[in-house]
Formats: structure tokens, sequence, C-alpha cells
């Protein structure tokens, strides 16, 4: 990874897209080691996570962790899960994008930072990526070619200053199963009786 200690970095969670590489690389993220990896490498400003929630959030597998994210050094922002009827097919489906929230994030964001790094692997966000470096500001993306299919869309890739495969990450950020004790980042790897809600959470749905 290209980080020098006195540069500002922001981070930039894509949290519905980061869960689906998580989970189909098959280990579990733990986000206080994160903040830490970060933190060793540069001047760490801000930890922004981004995700959408169902109003039944009792039944959500990421609840638990988007409230441990906000009492533990994260910006979290989210929005309500809406359910629409998909006019060709007739079909109920959910919609819980936050493209347009981590979008305008990064931009207010630009004039505090010198290095962006956005978790995500959507190649929706290949324009907004360069409207920063357009500002001069350095942006790694943080996503995974080695998940069925690749998680990183190619155009995105490509106009990054930097891709970093979240696998090589994996011994550094892997949640440790054997501490059950203390201030410990929930596990984001669902049972199987969360499988079934954790599907919105994965953005196969939107």
């Amino acid at each position: 990874m290209t980080f020098h200690p006195n540069e500002r970095t922001v981070i930039f969670i894509d949290g519905s897209n980061l869960y689906a590489a998580i989970r189909s690389l098959g280990f579990d993220f733990d986000y206080k080691k994160l903040l830490s990896h970060f933190q060793s490498h540069s001047r760490l400003l801000r930890a922004y996570y981004y995700t959408a929630l169902g109003d039944d959030q009792d039944y959500s597998p990421i609840r638990p962790l988007v409230d441990w994210l906000a009492y533990n050094g994260y910006a979290v922002i989210t929005k309500p899960i809406k359910e629409y009827l998909d006019p060709v097919t007739g079909h109920k489906r959910i919609k819980g994008n936050m493209d347009i929230e981590i979008a305008v994030g990064m931009l207010q964001m630009a004039p505090h930072y010198d290095h962006a790094v956005l978790f995500s692997g959507d190649g929706d966000f290949r324009s907004v990526v360069q409207a920063i470096q357009d500002q001069g500001k350095f942006v790694s993306v943080v996503s995974s070619l080695l998940t069925s299919p690749p998680m990183i869309a190619d155009e995105l890739r490509r106009q990054a200053d930097e891709f970093i495969e979240l696998n090589t990450l994996k011994s550094e950020l892997m949640r440790n199963p054997h501490v059950s004790h203390g201030n410990v980042c929930p596990s984001v790897i669902p049972t199987a009786q969360a499988a079934t809600p954790a599907v919105a959470e994965s953005g196969a749905a939107f």
C-alpha cells in the first residue's frame, strides 16, 4: 500500500459492497483492526461507514455491527431500505443504494484529506474518483478480484491510483474467533438463521 505517516487519510466504506466481498472471501472482518491498520500507516482523520437499514431493525444481521461502529470510532451514515413493486415482473423488490451519499461525502471532505480510501468495487464510483483526483487527491480502492464474480469493476480499478486486493489484508483484518470478552467488534458473518435478511445487505437485490 502507498501511504505516508503524515498523509491525511479518510476511509469511505460501502457497507453492502464490503459485506458481500468478505462473505464471498469467507473471512470475518474486524473493523477495530481496520482502524488500527490505517492509523499505523497514515494520519487517519475519519472513517465513514454507509449502509441502508430496514424498518424491522431487530432482525437485521448487521444491526449489532452498525451500533458497535457508531460507538467505536466510525461515522455511520444510514438510510431506510425502501420496498417497491417492479413494474415489469410485479414482484416486490427492495432498494437501499448508498452511492449518492458516498459520492457526496467524498467530495465534501476532499479539501480536508490527501488520500481517500474507498472500500467498494462498484463501477459507478469511477466518475467521483476521477473528480477527486482532479483536485490533486490520491485515491485507493479496496475490493477483490478473487470473489466469484469479481467484486471490483474494471473501470473503477483502472481509474484508482491504487487497487488494494482485500484478500491480501485478510491476515491483518480477520476477527479473532477466540476473543469473546471486552469491547470486541461483532461478527459480520451471518448465521444460517440470519442468512435470508442478509441478502438485502449483500446488495444482491439493489
